[in-house]
């Protein structure tokens, strides 16, 4: 009986599934925790890629895309 549990404690085959789900889980926290700066962020390199994207068109800089 001892030596199953032994066995059962040293055995590090589900490791890799439990290592990937908590890292999910921290991923999902920060994403959660740090969306209106990340909102930000997209929001103003989405803003910066169409002022640059009408200048080289020809449209000048004042005229948006994306509303």
């Amino acid at each position: 009986m001892r030596a199953a549990i032994r066995n059962f404690w040293k055995d590090e085959s589900g490791m890799g599934t439990v290592e990937i789900i908590l890292i999910i889980v921290v991923l999902i926290g920060l994403v959660i925790v740090f969306k209106k700066q990340i909102n930000d962020l997209v929001t103003k390199i989405f803003k910066k890629i169409t002022t640059d994207s009408n200048q080289i068109i020809g449209w000048g800089g004042n005229r948006n895309l994306l509303i």
